[in-house]
């Protein structure tokens, strides 16, 4: 980038800004080629619904989000246009599916087994009376 010749066009504070943005668009361009250079049946072949979902969604929000920046450029207000609402649905359906994804993470409780445990740790007193008819049981032989 040192070795570039800036453009006067713009002013030279935003340079940097736009090296940073024309590298990210860079690797943008190259994700989406990787992505497109497998079939989505293919790819969705290899996966579980959960994980099928996950990428249909992060699908949409990239590209919901593309056009919220191809709006920025054209002048457009992004939050006035309906992509607002869209992007909010996905990321509704998102934490849907990230709770999901949680709850299968979550450690599930044996009841039985938390009882045994619980009834076993307390400490249970013994009557009174049983210390005499064991005593009483072991005089008599």
């Amino acid at each position: 980038m040192a070795g570039e010749e800036i453009n006067e066009d713009y002013p030279v504070e935003i340079h940097e800004y736009l090296s940073a943005f024309e590298n990210s668009i860079g690797a943008v361009d190259e994700m989406l080629k990787t992505m497109m250079s497998v079939s989505r049946n293919e790819l969705l072949q290899k996966l579980d619904p959960l994980e099928q979902a996950k990428v249909d969604l992060v699908s949409a929000y990239t590209l919901n989000s593309m056009f919220w920046v191809y709006l920025a450029t054209q002048g457009v207000n992004p939050k006035e246009h309906p992509v607002k609402q869209e992007l909010e649905r996905i990321r509704v359906y998102m934490n849907r599916v990230k709770e999901i994804t949680d709850k299968k993470k979550a450690g599930k409780l044996d009841r039985g087994a938390a009882s045994r445990f619980v009834k076993n740790a307390l400490w249970e007193p013994k009557p009174k009376n049983a210390s005499r008819v064991a005593n009483k049981g072991k005089n008599k032989n």
